[in-house]
């Protein structure tokens, strides 16, 4: 098989080039197009080059992990957050279905209004609440024009590479006495290698038949993919520096305080839903599959990185 991946130098982008690797050729572009090669196009805002490079390419599986996910820029640059977020999968959507090709894409949480307390399942009603979320339900939409298109919506997204919730808080632990952290927002913390090895999982079963097989087609669809269990961003932290406080002694830590404090202690130009709770049984049973609990992989990675150098 031949991948085409998009988005190379994000999170789950890096990951994916992993994870991909013994399924067959993975093509990964990144959006500098000085870094790519042939000329081809890995940027979501140059949609004829993008079009242009699939033609070129003409993969058996395009992976789109590139998208705009700063959520409170896009409240104020609607214009760029709809085209990477909205046109560009629409475009990829409509090059996979003339060539016959996989897509997979990755939405949000944010496609719903974060209300209520019961996990969210792919048939229940969407509601976004900011431009963010608003672009990327489009986004879904606009992707499912491929027949053949798998749509993982998740949240809380981390890795140990590049910047993430965990490394500020160690951060602001050898800095601040007090720290305020939001408590009334509930979700799972979901690693980049998790989603990146769930994806290959399912693309070896979709593509494992002819591209005739009804069987295959059928697995088309949204599906919801996070690790298991739920907490709060306040019970995050406080997992967090329990683990730097047992695991690395020699680092100092000024904070005395840990408290929790609602969402609107702090502010921000979009509004975030408070549950994020998303039902993975749809995924799990579909395609055989067990996901880990949150802390899991995220004392994983807290074991990965450098607790001295996350300033």
């Amino acid at each position: 098989m031949k991948f085409l991946l998009l988005g190379r130098d994000g999170q789950v982008g890096w990951e994916l080039q992993r994870s991909l690797a013994p399924l067959g050729e993975v093509l990964a572009l990144g959006r500098l197009a000085s870094s790519n090669p042939h000329g081809l196009c890995g940027d979501l805002t140059q949609l004829d080059a993008l079009a242009n490079t699939v033609r070129q390419v003409r993969p058996d599986v395009i992976v789109n992990a590139a998208a705009h996910t700063a959520v409170d820029k896009a409240e104020g640059e609607p214009e760029l957050a709809r085209c990477l977020n909205t046109f560009a999968p629409a475009v990829l959507a409509d090059e996979a279905q003339r060539i016959g090709a996989w897509l997979v894409h990755y939405s949000t949480d944010y496609v719903f209004d974060g209300s209520g307390q019961t996990p969210w399942s792919e048939s229940d009603p969407t509601g976004p609440l900011s431009v963010y979320g608003q672009t990327k339900l489009d986004g879904e939409r606009a992707m499912a024009r491929c027949e053949r298109h798998l749509i993982f919506r998740t949240s809380w997204v981390y890795a140990a590479r590049g910047g993430n919730f965990a490394k500020t808080m160690m951060r602001l632990a050898r800095e601040r006495e007090l720290m305020q952290v939001i408590d009334d927002q509930f979700g799972a913390p979901t690693g980049a290698e998790l989603l990146a090895d769930v994806t290959a999982h399912a693309l070896r079963q979709v593509c494992s038949g002819p591209r005739s097989d009804p069987v295959n087609g059928a697995l088309a669809g949204v599906y919801h993919l996070t690790a298991s269990g739920c907490t709060s961003w306040y019970e995050y932290a406080k997992y967090v520096l329990a683990l730097m406080s047992a695991s690395q002694p020699a680092i100092e830590m000024v904070v005395k305080q840990l408290s929790p404090v609602p969402t609107a202690s702090f502010p921000t130009a979009a509004r975030r839903p408070h549950n994020s709770r998303l039902d993975t049984t749809k995924l799990q049973k579909t395609f055989g599959l067990h996901l880990p609990m949150w802390q899991t992989g995220v004392l994983r990675m807290l074991n990965e990185i450098d607790y001295g150098r996350t300033r």
